[in-house]
């Protein structure tokens, strides 16, 4: 039997954020987790109690993104596994069309949110010498499609960061982007509407991301991976 590790997961309040929640408690690791949505916060608490914890924060704003980490690693000590999961797309158009708002949130949230987390959780992890950062990537953060640019550019920055973070991580220490595959979430839908629900759905897919990501070690250090058995195109 695996170890049982403290895990902190952003995006938690639908998707495969929720979905993963799910099976890490139900494989018995302690979870904390955030999401923007208050509804989504509070179904959680009531659905999990202690030691498991859930909290409403932006992770483009990197205040409340420290004070939350704080909080956190105040109250059940630095994670073992960090998964940055917390993403958000513009809808479907040319570059030039996207309005400035949505290219912002995006931009503000799949790279500079990641980049918030890290920042509040990682200087916590380095100082126990070991953990594992799990940044989600995309299939559009190594290939692109039209009418999609700027979460391309978004999950390509995911890539780059990553592969220089894992340079600079002490021994004992790794982090990983991880393409999650293709899977029917509210997301999705934005972008490929009817046909996104041909793909599986977000509790099929945990069943095969959770073992893989609570398996992944210093080994994987800096690697692109993608969630096994996962349609990734």
């Amino acid at each position: 039997m695996s170890a049982k590790k403290f895990i902190v997961v952003t995006g938690v309040s639908r998707g495969c954020g929720r979905a993963l929640v799910e099976w890490l408690i139900g494989d018995g690791h302690t979870v904390a987790g955030c999401a923007r949505s208050a509804a989504g916060i509070d179904e959680l608490r009531k659905q999990f109690g202690t030691p498991h914890r859930f909290d409403v924060v932006d992770v483009a704003d990197d205040k409340a993104t420290a004070r939350w980490a704080g909080e956190v690693i105040a109250s059940h000590g630095a994670p073992e596994v960090l998964v940055n999961n917390a993403a958000t797309i513009a809808g479907n158009a040319p570059l030039w069309e996207v309005p400035a708002s949505e290219a912002d949130a995006v931009l503000r949230v799949n790279a500079g949110g990641t980049i918030n987390v890290i920042r509040g959780f990682v200087p916590a992890m380095v100082k126990t010498g070991r953990g594992m950062i799990v940044n989600f990537s995309s299939g559009w953060g190594r290939s692109t499609s039209p009418e999609v640019a700027v979460y391309c550019a978004s999950k390509w920055a995911i890539e780059g960061l990553t592969q220089a973070m894992a340079q600079e991580l002490p021994r004992g220490m790794a982090a990983v982007a991880l393409n999650p595959g293709i899977i029917d979430t509210e997301m999705l839908r934005i972008c490929f509407g009817a046909q996104a629900a041909s793909y599986p759905e977000p509790g099929q897919w945990a069943k095969a991301a959770g073992p893989f990501i609570t398996r992944l070690g210093t080994r994987d250090n800096g690697l692109s991976l993608d969630v096994p058995g996962v349609p990734t195109e």
